[in-house]
């Protein structure tokens, strides 16, 4: 695992992109998970609520996390990626694309809470 002074050093050195960057950090398996981790105690109580307990795989998951994101008026297209290229997932809010980040602030607009990372992120 990089560390964040060597990752700095090679950012400096424009040796990856920052597209590739942020593929080390993540990319969308780790994204589908948060989204997973995120929606779960987001939605707690409410129906379209994902389950987050126990063995968890982004394959066998992703039907249950699409229809979370449903719920909230989002639809969530959950890509995969393979050690050798990362498809970052896709969100869309009346067919119109939305970054992650748009979202995860509309959902917790519709359910009328805000989350810290510590709430969510165990």
């Amino acid at each position: 695992m990089m560390n964040t002074m060597k990752i700095k050093e090679l950012k400096q050195k424009n040796v990856l992109s920052e597209e590739l960057l942020d593929g080390v950090s993540g990319g969308s398996t780790q994204e589908t998970s948060d989204d997973s981790k995120f929606l779960n105690v987001l939605l707690q109580g409410r129906s379209g609520k994902c389950d987050r307990y126990g063995t968890w795989r982004a394959g066998c998951n992703k039907p249950e996390i699409a229809t979370a994101w449903a719920s909230v008026g989002i639809k969530a297209v959950l890509n995969d990626h393979s050690m050798y290229q990362t498809i970052s997932n896709e969100y869309y809010l009346n067919g119109k694309q939305i970054s992650r980040d748009e979202a995860w602030a509309h959902a917790e607009q519709v359910v009328g809470r805000h989350l810290a990372k510590s709430e969510w992120d165990w």
